[in-house]
């Protein structure tokens, strides 16, 4: 408990507490904090600033970090200086971004550090508010990829430093957070605080700032890179999440670990945020006819998911696993005889990208997914998965897996070899656009 407070009350969470009272008020500041304590709590809203003492004072909303390094550049006329070196094919990538979010920073930012390395430039990341780190890593930059930020007087005054830099800078996202019209037709709203819908889409605008002052950006889908097209004129590419080492790694840990043989059969639904509850609902019919057909079929819920949408013999028949790290997540994961992967057909959803997906190949066990997002580019029908496209079609799927049980088996196998030999960190169109490749190159 006494660790617990003490990751609660820090000085730069206060610091941003007062922010949040000052530019929203005091209802949606508590709110924000109910909200991040709740997910603190139960193991989320990880932050990489827990690595780190609290910044000093002069790393506060007022941005004014560097305006002393500014002034005695100025006055030295040493403000501008010449564009970075690039001889001998020297590249260093840097990534400033928003890592709060576990899932985010190892998508986005971790194994896209990963990714560059293993094409033989450096590359290091830093958090936005870590601003020595941030700062250093710039000096020592020939391109800044910024990730996921908004524009507040910390983001300005190091998109300002890039400029006087003379830094290439890519804006890079993965969900469309800069969309009114997305918060706005998005189902899961409906299932979250009022407050929290306005509080989207009164950021929106601040995320669409910062990615109009790059000069291209990435996005993690097609459907991303299409909705993006119609906010900002600047060029946008696509850089896929993939199967990184680590994530193979891993799954191939949880797959040992696992064990057989309880004659259980277990539909596994995952939910990382609140509000999956309107996606399940696309399936909830056909899946409770298939749960409640046989005594041994379970529903393994993983996450965040509030069961008083189920009826009694529905809960009577789930396994409710609470949020936990990657590794325990798999290990539950892993113990699914299938996933099931329903999304609600709006703006945001199309945008989504096959990290779920991702997440259960590397531990062998073949999905169920819907036609909207990115992850049926993901699954072969019929051999890594299943596709549905009709209540009959979900049921049909898990008719199928239940039926035969080798032939399930040897189709997470499939998924899990697929996986590795097509959606892997690999320097390919359909995981980032060659654009990208070139523009650190040259």
């Amino acid at each position: 408990m006494i660790k617990f407070l003490s990751q609660i009350f820090r000085l730069s969470l206060m610091r941003r507490f007062a922010q949040s009272v000052r530019e929203d008020g005091i209802r949606v500041a508590l709110a924000k904090v109910r909200q991040f304590v709740a997910m603190r709590w139960a193991g989320g809203a990880h932050s990489s600033l827990t690595e780190h003492q609290d910044l000093p004072a002069q790393q506060g909303p007022q941005g004014s970090y560097l305006r002393g390094v500014w002034a005695q550049l100025a006055q030295a006329e040493a403000f501008h200086p010449s564009a970075p070196s690039l001889g001998k094919g020297r590249r260093f990538v840097a990534i400033v971004g928003d890592l709060n979010l576990p899932q985010c920073k190892k998508y986005r930012v971790e194994q896209l550090a990963a990714f560059w390395r293993s094409q033989g430039v450096s590359c290091d990341y830093a958090h936005y508010e870590d601003l020595p780190r941030a700062v250093r890593l710039m000096n020592q930059a020939t391109h800044l990829v910024e990730y996921r930020l908004q524009s507040n007087a910390m983001t300005e005054m190091l998109r300002y430093e890039a400029r006087r830099l003379k830094l290439p800078v890519l804006y890079d996202i993965d969900d469309p957070l800069f969309s009114v019209v997305a918060y706005e037709t998005y189902g899961n709203m409906i299932a979250l605080d009022p407050w929290l819908k306005q509080h989207f889409l009164s950021e929106a605008p601040k995320y669409l700032t910062m990615m109009n002052g790059a000069d291209i950006m990435t996005m993690s889908t097609p459907g991303l890179v299409e909705h993006a097209a119609l906010h900002s004129p600047r060029p946008v590419f696509m850089r896929r999440n993939f199967a990184d080492d680590a994530t193979l790694e891993d799954g191939a840990a949880a797959i040992a670990r696992r064990v057989d043989g309880d004659g259980r059969f277990r539909v596994c639904f995952a939910s990382g945020s609140q509000g999956h509850e309107v996606d399940f609902a696309e399936i909830a019919e056909p899946l409770t006819e298939f749960i409640l057909a046989a005594d041994n079929r379970r529903l393994r819920l993983l996450g965040h998911f509030d069961t008083k949408h189920l009826s009694k013999e529905m809960v009577a028949r789930c396994e409710v696993m609470p949020f936990t790290d990657y590794a325990g997540y798999l290990d539950n994961l892993a113990a699914a005889d299938c996933a099931v992967m329903p999304l609600g057909d709006d703006l945001f959803n199309r945008c989504k990208s096959a990290v779920r997906v991702i997440d259960a190949h590397s531990v062998g066990v073949p999905v169920i997914v819907g036609p909207v997002g990115d992850m049926c580019a993901m699954v072969e029908d019929g051999k890594t998965g299943h596709i549905a496209h009709s209540a009959a079609d979900w049921r049909s799927a898990l008719d199928t897996l239940a039926a035969d049980t080798r032939a399930r088996k040897a189709m997470g196998r499939t998924a899990r070899r697929t996986l590795e030999a097509e959606w892997g960190g690999q320097a390919a169109p359909h995981i980032i656009a060659p654009e990208i490749i070139q523009w650190v190159r040259e």
